[in-house]
């Protein structure tokens, strides 16, 4: 990435709109609450920030989603916080079947910082996991209760690599439902070809910040890894940029030392996408994941009319507002599932 100090070109404004480079669907965060996916909606505050969006944004269009139909993605869970009937403020995170009693998820949705800024699994007895419904409602589909998880032990809760984990259901589900299966390494660097479709579901807010009762689904395509973290890199140098030039101005740099300073350290920023994680969206934007989307399946269609689960959602950005996701966003990130069939498989040899 070549970049001047003091006449940096301002791609971000051209090709993500509103779009900040905050990251948006898990990571840490300055308040626990709003940083985690599972207290957010367990205090209530998803709901109240749904009024709160609607109320500025009201007219405007859905994020590029179409309502699923009954019966369609059926790896689909959704995670509920427990002790609540089935409605969409309690929905926090979504999840994909892989067995019959395991679910394949997001490591943020169930990894959380606590009041003291300490990060902790979720006691499985504080969720449920809902099975066998496109609805988000009262009666419908079979909440089963979570016997244990297991995050991946690379993962930590300040960063986002590794965002992968396996939920453990106290029993199958009693509804109609199917798995889904994940990749080797060597048929995901098929599947992850630039311009490959890919489909990405979930109960996450829509526009307005609403908070959908029925799944949703959008089609997008996968992109290169590179030219996300190339625009990544140019969004957050943007920002970066302002207070360096301000530094070198107040100890009186001249430009050229200035610009020779800035580009030695951007060499050392590490790429925000790693080899961990998959880039998908659209190159004209508006179709994304967002809120309550984490943890659920970025699927590929085959050409046998099967689906094959190439990600999980993991973060993206965020609206300048801070209140929701970027409307305009070309890509969110994805956990790359075929690194880890290995780590899939010893967890759940080990403990069933």
């Amino acid at each position: 990435m070549k970049t001047k100090l003091l006449s940096h070109v301002c791609v971000l404004a051209i090709t993500m709109g509103s779009a900040s480079v905050a990251q948006e669907f898990g990571g840490a965060g300055t308040d626990p609450v709003m940083a985690s996916p599972f207290r957010f909606a367990e205090s209530q505050k998803k709901a109240e920030r749904a009024k709160d969006i609607a109320a500025e944004d009201s007219g405007s269009k859905v994020i590029g989603g179409t309502v699923s139909a009954d019966g369609a993605w059926p790896w689909q869970v959704a995670l509920v916080v427990g002790g609540y009937p089935l409605q969409p403020d309690i929905q926090f995170c979504g999840g994909s079947l892989v067995l019959d009693r395991w679910v394949l998820t997001a490591a943020h949705c169930i990894h959380m910082a606590d009041d003291e800024g300490t990060y902790r699994d979720i006691d499985p007895s504080r969720f449920n996991i809902v099975v066998g419904t496109n609805h988000l409602a009262h009666g419908n589909g079979d909440m089963v209760p979570v016997e244990a998880v297991f995050r991946h032990p690379g993962y930590v809760g300040t960063e986002f690599d590794n965002d992968i984990a396996l939920i453990k259901l106290a029993r199958a589900p009693g509804v109609q439902y199917q798995t889904i299966t994940v990749p080797d390494a060597e048929f995901g660097d098929y599947l992850e070809q630039p311009g490959v479709t890919t489909y990405v579901t979930g109960w996450g807010l829509i526009e307005g910040a609403q908070n959908p009762d029925r799944l949703r689904e959008v089609q997008i395509q996968m992109m290169e890894r590179d030219m996300c973290n190339g625009l990544l890199l140019e969004a957050r140098a943007e920002e970066a940029v302002k207070g360096f030039g301000y530094a070198a101005e107040v100890f009186g740099m001249d430009v050229a030392t200035a610009e020779q300073a800035w580009s030695e350290f951007v060499q050392h920023v590490p790429e925000p996408m790693t080899p961990n994680m998959i880039c998908s969206g659209t190159y004209e934007g508006g179709k994304t994941s967002c809120q309550g989307d984490s943890g659920g399946p970025l699927v590929v269609p085959l050409d046998d009319g099967s689906f094959i689960q190439a990600g999980v959602v993991s973060w993206g950005l965020s609206a300048e507002n801070g209140k929701t996701c970027a409307e305009d966003a070309l890509f969110s990130a994805y956990t790359r599932t075929a690194n880890y069939v290995d780590w899939l498989n010893g967890t759940i040899s080990r403990n069933n």
